[in-house]
């Protein structure tokens, strides 16, 4: 069993930064894969990047590569994702997720979320 709480959503502008991140509660937390998760309003919930137990493999979204960067801190039992360059369709409620597959895109524990609004 994995809590996860997230921080750092805000009202930014199109071309800003914003940093999420997402502390885990728990002593294993490096055992389980995390991912980043965003649904915008009337729209279904989508995959954003997740990363491996030592951050040494990500994957990203077509929609975000070259953009968002998603790192750990194991020692700090953190998940980041850096999102440079934002546009107004990067709007949703970005969730944190913890899985305990090594690596597959199935998720078990889920945060509450964090807005993160883009405007134009």
């Amino acid at each position: 069993q994995v809590e996860l709480v997230e921080s750092g959503g805000g009202l930014v502008q199109a071309g800003d930064s914003l940093r999420l991140s997402c502390a885990a509660s728990g002593r294993t937390f490096s055992n389980y894969l995390m991912g980043w998760f965003r649904q915008a309003p009337g729209k279904e919930r989508e995959f954003v990047a997740r990363i491996n137990w030592n951050g040494v493999l990500t994957y990203y979204a077509d929609s975000v590569k070259g953009r968002f960067t998603i790192s750990r801190d194991n020692a700090k039992n953190t998940v980041y994702l850096q999102m440079d360059v934002l546009k107004p369709e990067d709007t949703a409620v970005y969730y944190c997720a913890a899985a305990r597959c090594s690596w597959c895109n199935s998720f078990d524990y889920w945060g509450q979320g964090t807005q993160v609004t883009v405007s134009s």
